[in-house]
């Protein structure tokens, strides 16, 4: 079935405004499956997102604290500019989610009262740590979608759209499956940015992948969103996991 450009862009909740990171973030992968396959395939060459503009949330940091790469809960960091291999992790589920843990070295240094995790190493594991656990506490359902905003986005438009999404609505109840991390690629890494590629694996089977753009701030891993309050990047169909270094927990 052929499908304009326009008309599978409005259809990809991937492309709407909107902050979904929260429980929110399994509905659309699993509700964009066939979606999904009427986009790009992925390959080695997707970009991160267009930079923005100066005093957006993307802009360059200033010289600070968070570029020595000090972590907030004090894990060690790296010298370490790429992850050429999977690194061998322990994982735990979060709702239904696997996400790897390590809370002495990559992180999360840090779990609260409600199961929030968070302080992952200046690192590309902990970058990649960091990423898998975003997206595990946003599939779990049982986080405050404000709490998300508050707690894992860079300050600046974005998260202050993504706030004031978050205080109108009322966070998506969770989905009875979801989705599990099958591979990943560190598609660029500093000690202060890093482009996260997961590859991701959908209830039917089939495979979608999907970038996360990171900040060191305050010394942890910040989600980089754009004006409207968006943080995925690159989403696109995968007919396997060529390219990616297989990475799962379950």
């Amino acid at each position: 079935m052929s499908q304009s450009t326009e008309s599978t862009t409005e259809a990809n909740p991937f492309t709407k405004p909107g902050f979904i990171i929260a429980a929110a973030l399994v509905v659309a992968l699993i509700a964009a499956a066939v979606v999904i396959f009427l986009l790009p395939k992925g390959d080695s060459n997707a970009q991160p997102a267009p930079a923005a503009s100066p005093g957006s949330a993307s802009a360059a940091p200033t010289k600070s604290a968070d570029a020595v790469g000090k972590s907030v809960c004090g894990l060690p960091s790296s010298t370490e500019t790429a992850l050429g291999t999977a690194p061998k992790s322990k994982w735990e589920l979060v709702g239904k989610m696997a996400a790897p843990t390590d809370p002495k070295t990559f992180g999360p240094g840090v779990t609260d009262g409600d199961g929030f995790r968070s302080c992952f190493a200046n690192s590309p594991t902990g970058a990649l740590y960091a990423a898998a656990n975003m997206i595990a506490l946003g599939s779990s359902g049982t986080q405050d979608e404000l709490k998300l905003a508050e707690k894992f986005l860079v300050p600046g438009p974005g998260r202050d759209a993504a706030i004031k999404a978050a205080k109108t609505r009322t966070s998506a109840a969770g989905s009875g499956e979801t989705a599990q991390v099958s591979g990943f690629r560190i598609k660029s890494y500093s000690p202060t940015e890093a482009d996260v590629d997961l590859a991701i694996k959908l209830p039917n089977g089939a495979l979608a992948h999907s970038v996360l753009s990171l900040r060191w701030v305050a010394g942890d891993w910040k989600v980089k969103a754009s004006d409207d309050g968006q943080i995925f990047n690159g989403v696109a169909q995968l007919s396997d996991l060529s390219g990616f270094i297989l990475w799962s927990g379950v």
